[in-house]
């Protein structure tokens, strides 16, 4: 289904959010540190704090506007179908039905015009999806690994991940209500194996309950820390629907693509 967003949530807008007092919903790690016990070691895991300047600079490469258009470019199945590597990119993968495709459309909610293929069926992605942002970067919704995944998943993933040179990191979802699965590891192995830079995000983090996301966080931090070369140290905690960690997200992307290379910390 090919939905195409109307007016911006008021939750996806950086100042709404500030100003109805949610700092959580930017900084989600923060209320999860928060419930370990007194003098518990928070696994490090605030690496990327970015301040009030730094998350408005890169909100507004997600608003769109007459001399900054935001939209999706083209699909590919191959990769001499995809569209020239002109710009910093990103992408992101994870097995079906992890919320891949709404976690974009999220990203993008302060362009309306931005169209996201968006299915309650799993698998719906089979093709790459670029979206250009302007004339700052591109952002690449990869198909899901697992159940329902393209026949050709492998073959074009890799081709992708070992050939797109301009590619600055790769975004791993996994699901917060149930962490790591054993699908999971086919995106992670081989991201390792080909030495590829990529952050870990936890996704659907409204619909578990917040021991629950704890314990998920903690398993996914030591495994990160002792089992992975390539991970960014960090997890990202996001909801599609509530927006919670959404804008920390943008910062992030920003940052990594080159258009906001100083971070002052909150």
């Amino acid at each position: 289904m090919l939905l195409r967003a109307g007016s911006p949530p008021a939750l996806s807008s950086l100042r709404v959010a500030l100003r109805s007092g949610r700092r959580g919903a930017v900084f989600p790690l923060e209320q999860l540190e928060r419930c370990l016990a007194p003098g518990a070691e928070a696994a490090r895991i605030g690496l990327f704090r970015p301040g009030l300047e730094a998350l408005q600079r890169a909100e507004a490469l997600f608003r769109a506007g007459p001399a900054h258009r935001i939209a999706y470019l083209s699909s590919a199945v191959r990769m001499d179908h995809a569209p020239p590597a002109a710009l910093p990119e990103v992408c992101f993968i994870g097995r079906s039905n992890v919320g891949k495709s709404s976690l974009i459309r999220a990203l993008f909610s302060l362009a309306p015009e931005v169209e996201v293929r968006v299915s309650k069926t799993p698998g719906h992605t089979k093709k790459m999806n670029f979206f250009k942002v302007g004339k700052y970067f591109t952002l690449v919704d990869m198909p899901g690994y697992g159940y329902r995944a393209p026949q050709d998943f492998v073959e074009m993933v890799e081709a992708y991940l070992q050939e797109r040179r301009n590619l600055k990191r790769t975004f791993l979802l996994v699901d917060g209500v149930v962490g790591l699965q054993k699908t999971d590891y086919i995106g992670i192995e081989m991201l390792e194996e080909f030495g590829i830079p990529y952050v870990m995000v936890l996704t659907k983090i409204d619909r578990a309950s917040k021991g629950l996301l704890l314990k998920n966080v903690l398993e996914i931090q030591e495994f990160v820390n002792k089992k992975t070369q390539g991970c960014f140290p960090q997890l990202f905690l996001v909801s599609s629907l509530e927006f919670s960690g959404v804008h920390l997200l943008r910062c992030f992307i920003a940052h990594v693509t080159g258009n906001l290379p100083v971070v002052e910390a909150s």
